[in-house]
């Protein structure tokens, strides 16, 4: 049964991608949503993880197939499409797996879960900014009263963090270490909120001391990326979800993403450059 499945799930994606590869030039002149998905995917997977010799040079095979993988999925899902950040979940996917297919449908499973953070409206990363506001309220007062009195209760300084996943916070092998602990759901299926709380504690008297603006918290945040210690950054994370308990999950909206969605909601392709 798992070989037929596999063989089918191959297949389809085989479909897909055949059918995408054969559009022409002229078809592709009369296609404007196909022009734009590709337009955006060719332009992101050439700056996805290039230092890394499984990406590295000109023609590189593997680059070539992310790019596939992202123009398949754009068109799987086709309300969702294409969104900047996808390259970078799908990068360490296809770096393990080694396998188009097998990674393919791996990524269709996460984006399953992760799919509502590039809603249109914005509302999966909404629910989760405001579930770590709550957090934060519940496991650091002062740092809380601190953010409502600057301003920056909205924690839009965490987005990246969330979005994909810490992705950019850490080396390659320590993201995937990382992604290993958080998709166990061990403790919480939530436990990335819990991990921006242990991040936002361990720097509180730096934040609160120099007195950051929102502006100013902003760049330090995206400033921490490749200095953050992941270890004891998870063990941090692990004890406030015990401390945090019963209260702490209460503070987690229902249906707050990585769960699995009821209704993904409007969706949209993000097109600014500058949001990562």
């Amino acid at each position: 049964m798992v070989s037929r499945i596999s063989f089918l799930q191959g297949l389809t994606y085989a479909c897909i991608n055949f059918l995408l590869q054969s559009i022409s030039t002229e078809q592709a002149k009369r296609f404007t949503k196909f022009r734009e998905r590709k337009g955006l995917i060719d332009k992101d997977v050439v700056r996805t993880d290039r230092s890394l010799p499984f990406y590295d040079g000109d023609d590189n095979p593997n680059v070539n197939i992310l790019r596939d993988i992202l123009l398949t999925y754009s068109f799987y899902n086709f309300d969702l499409g294409y969104c900047q950040g996808m390259s970078d979940l799908l990068s360490p996917i296809l770096f393990v797996m080694e396998d188009e297919s097998e990674s393919f449908w791996l990524f269709v499973a996460l984006m399953e879960r992760l799919g509502p953070n590039f809603n249109r409206d914005q509302n999966g990363m909404h629910t989760q900014l405001f579930a770590l506001s709550k957090l934060v309220e519940l496991l650091d007062s002062p740092l809380h009263n601190y953010f409502k009195q600057n301003e920056c209760l909205n924690y839009f300084f965490c987005f990246r963090w969330v979005l994909i996943q810490f992705k950019r916070e850490f080396e390659y092998e320590k993201t995937m270490r990382l992604w290993e602990v958080l998709w166990t759901h061990y403790l919480s299926e939530h436990l990335h909120l819990y991990v921006c709380v242990a991040i936002l504690k361990r720097y509180r008297n730096k934040i609160m001391g120099e007195q950051m603006d929102f502006d100013t918290l902003l760049k330090f945040i995206n400033e921490l990326s490749g200095r953050i210690d992941l270890d004891a950054i998870l063990r941090d994370a692990e004890a406030l979800c015990i401390c945090a308990g019963e209260n702490g999950a209460a503070c987690i909206p229902p249906g707050t993403p990585p769960s699995l969605p009821v209704d993904n909601g409007l969706l949209y392709s993000q097109q600014d450059d500058d949001v990562l």
